[in-house]
């Protein structure tokens, strides 16, 4: 008996021991577990904000893609048609209008669908080969048939007409002074006073003729051209300078560039007349541009900006180059003394000329207009249907050119049709914009347009404002193509020299004139109004020079050819 009570005793302490152990051990995976838990929650939240990130990051890829496949793949017009306008339904909702306006919105919207109606259809013409223009010298080739026999008679004859072409030619102009001696007997005793008076009075010889640039074989014609190719044409020097070298004529890079240095240097008058003139009408439109130009501290090209300043109603543009810097501290000081209307993007550094007195700050239709469509891919319902709105603006500007309406009658016709529309267009984006994908294209583009909705809808206020800057963009379109030609400006200077050409050629392109002839004229003209100061500058500009010269255009019988 007592064996077997010290055997369940025995027992008893294993069976404690073992559940003591299983108890431990258990305890020991428990805490592994939690460990290894808080683990996997870790890497879990770790993975998770991997996944957003390149989600995010896949989504501005995916709009960059898109970007640049409409870029350089998609059409690059800005008008956008619906695909299907018929099925397309206007979305109202947050569109809060009292009925009174609603009215007035619907008749607006009413009126240009009737007016497009009622528009004729113009039919297109087929093109028809023009013939040649008559002031070209003609060559005459005669073929005779073949075994010609004199009882044949001439009765007409087949005319055919082949545009041909020859290289440009250069050549020398030889200016001769003969001199004369005048005999001592003839010289008058009153003259004669000295023995130098004398001999001055006994030498006759012509007058040299103005040169532009003094002790330099250059004539004005051969400036002409060199500066007419790179800034009008964007061929760099190093292109020209190969194709004198086929023709037999070798011009060295230093001497090119002392050329251009002194062209411009005879310019830099003209050019600062050209600014005040535009700095004094009532009506400009700016932008910038990028140029590169190259930092003597870096020793590489670095991303400068050029200031473009157009005035609408005169038609005359000038560039501004300071340093290269975009800060408002360079527009500043150049439009201090400007009063009137501005227009220019959505560039933060015109803001502050909301709040100077005697100047009307102006928006970009069209600059908006590109940002829906950019946001196309992302939200087509909400993009088609701003897109429409813009439509109806430019609309009623077509319907006031159509109808040939003065700049009252327009300013009318805005106030009663295209100001509705765009209040109604505000009140839409203000509703819509909280169902846009924040951070999206849509939602930068209603945010654009809303903060600067005063801006776009002053354009009403008078008929001759334009509805978007398009003529500056068009004017600083050179500068674009020009950097693509001679890839960069050697320092600030030849950029300010840049500034000067573009601002000058762009004037004889706004004003039709041809640029060659205009260069080739003030270069002859030039050293002769800098140097008299009763002689105005304003009139070798494009315009004037156009309206005093009989033949500065390209003759009237030009033809394009087809």
């Amino acid at each position: 008996m007592s064996d077997f009570s010290s055997n369940k005793d025995v027992l008893i302490q294993e069976l404690l021991q073992e559940r003591d152990e299983m108890f431990q051990e258990l305890s020991r995976l428990r805490k592994n577990d939690n460990r290894v838990l808080d683990t996997l929650e870790a890497k879990n939240k770790k993975l998770e904000a991997i996944v957003a990130k390149k989600e995010q990051q896949i989504k501005k890829l995916i709009d960059q893609l898109a970007w640049f496949r409409h870029k350089f793949f998609g059409n690059s017009s800005e008008k956008h048609i619906a695909e299907d306008p018929d099925q397309r339904k206007i979305d109202w909702d947050g569109l809060e209008v009292v009925a009174e306006e609603k009215a007035i919105i619907e008749n607006a919207e009413k009126e240009l669908i009737e007016y497009e109606r009622r528009k004729p259809v113009k039919n297109k013409q087929r093109p028809v080969r023009q013939p040649l223009p008559d002031h070209l010298r003609r060559e005459v080739e005669v073929i005779e048939p073949e075994g010609k026999q004199d009882n044949w008679v001439r009765i007409g004859e087949e005319v055919t007409e082949i545009l041909e072409h020859k290289p440009g030619e250069v050549y020398v102009r030889r200016i001769e002074r003969p001199k004369y001696a005048v005999k001592q007997e003839s010289v008058s005793p009153d003259i004669a006073t000295d023995q130098n008076t004398e001999e001055a009075s006994a030498i006759r010889i012509g007058s040299m003729p103005l040169l532009p640039l003094p002790r330099s074989n250059a004539g004005p014609s051969l400036l002409s051209e060199l500066m007419m190719n790179k800034y009008y044409f964007h061929q760099p020097f190093n292109r020209q300078m190969a194709m004198f070298k086929m023709i037999g004529i070798k011009l060295p890079a230093s001497t090119i560039n002392g050329w251009f240095q002194g062209s411009c240097d005879l310019l830099r008058a003209l050019y600062a007349r050209l600014k005040e003139i535009v700095l004094k009408s009532d009506y400009i439109q700016v932008d910038e541009s990028t140029i590169p130009v190259i930092s003597n501290e870096k020793h590489k090209a670095q991303k400068a900006y050029l200031w473009m300043v157009r005035s609408v109603m005169n038609n005359l543009v000038f560039f501004h180059y300071d340093k290269g810097s975009r800060a408002q501290k360079v527009i500043l000081p150049l439009l201090k003394d400007f009063q009137g209307a501005l227009q220019t993007d959505g560039y933060q550094a015109y803001s502050i000329y909301e709040q100077k007195k005697g100047v009307l700050l102006l928006g970009c239709w069209a600059h908006a207009r590109r940002k829906f469509s950019e946001s196309l891919k992302e939200d087509k319902t909400g993009a088609e249907y701003a897109l429409a709105q813009i439509a109806k603006i430019y609309q009623v500007e077509q319907m006031a050119t159509d109808q040939n309406m003065n700049y009252k009658q327009r300013a009318e016709l805005r106030k009663r049709l295209a100001y509705p529309i765009m209040r109604a267009f505000e009140k839409w984006i203000e509703g819509y914009y909280p169902k846009a994908l924040q951070g999206g294209k849509m939602s930068k583009a209603l945010a654009y347009t809303y903060n600067l909705f005063l801006r776009l809808s002053r354009y009403h206020l008078d008929g001759r404002y334009l509805p978007d800057n398009n003529g500056a963009e068009n004017a600083i379109r050179p500068v674009a193509v020009g950097r693509k030609g001679y890839l960069f400006c050697g320092n600030h200077d030849a950029a300010e020299n840049a500034a000067i050409m573009y601002s000058l050629l762009g004037c004889c392109k706004a004003s039709d004139v041809n640029p060659r002839e205009w260069l080739t004229d003030v270069f002859s003209k030039i050293a002769l109004y800098n140097s008299n100061y009763d002689l105005d500058l304003a009139d070798l500009l494009p315009h004037n020079w156009k309206k005093s010269n009989s033949c500065q255009n390209i003759p009237k019988n030009t033809h394009s050819f087809r």
